[in-house]
């Protein structure tokens, strides 16, 4: 990892804050080009647009490929604040992103690490790299937070 990962991270950090000060499950994400330029960036807006795909990876992802021209993303990196889910980490394989890391893993709803393990399976059309752990115990202690303002 480089302190370009890092940079990059703060600003999905930032991402996730923003969903989070939305009542949104704080999860971010920014998608960088193969040239280190910036290319999308989201949080999650599943309840502002009562869309249960708006998740942050995948809103990052539609944004990119629509500015990009392509369903295609080759050689682009994306950092998102928690292990993406099943969905997202089939949308990353399908967008063809050729990096992914996240921050906090996610044991229940994970799809890279745990549960579905979306690249380990042999249909699976394109695996990316996969760094895991960076800045791990900010963005866990946000969704902490968050969830825990919630139960109380």
């Amino acid at each position: 990892m480089s302190s370009k990962d890092s940079q990059w991270m703060r600003i999905a950090l930032d991402e996730a804050r923003g969903a989070y000060d939305r009542g949104e499950v704080p999860v971010g994400a920014v998608l960088i080009s193969a040239s280190g330029d910036e290319l999308a960036r989201a949080g999650n807006r599943i309840e502002e647009l009562n869309d249960p795909t708006a998740h942050a990876e995948i809103m990052a992802i539609r944004e990119a490929a629509n500015i990009a021209g392509s369903p295609r993303l080759v050689g682009t990196t994306l950092y998102v604040t928690l292990e993406p889910c099943a969905m997202c980490a089939q949308a990353i394989s399908l967008a063809r992103v050729n990096r992914l890391v996240f921050a906090a893993y996610d044991p229940k709803g994970g799809g890279v690490e745990h549960g579905a393990r979306v690249f380990s399976h042999k249909t699976c059309h394109h695996i990316p790299e996969v760094v895991g752990g960076l800045m791990e115990t900010e963005a866990s202690e946000m969704l902490r937070d968050f969830f825990k303002e919630r139960r109380q």
